[in-house]
């Protein structure tokens, strides 16, 4: 397990303690903001890794919304 899915993890548990739906789309968004530069930059494996973390953050606000 390398260091940002540790990062992921701890975030992902922290926003669920918060149950605040709309911080998921918040930090889905920063997520894949965050991933461009690292592809302009040639750092693929982390920016892969932050667009699948960023689809996880917009599919858990997405569920969230669905369910109410």
């Amino acid at each position: 397990m390398k260091p940002q899915d540790i990062g992921f993890f701890a975030v992902f548990i922290f926003l669920l303690v918060l149950k605040r739906p709309g911080y998921f789309l918040i930090a889905g968004l920063l997520s894949w903001l965050l991933a461009i530069p690292l592809f302009t930059t040639w750092v693929f494996f982390t920016a892969e890794r932050l667009t699948w973390y960023g689809a996880a953050f917009i599919l858990v606000y997405l569920l969230i919304q669905y369910k109410k």
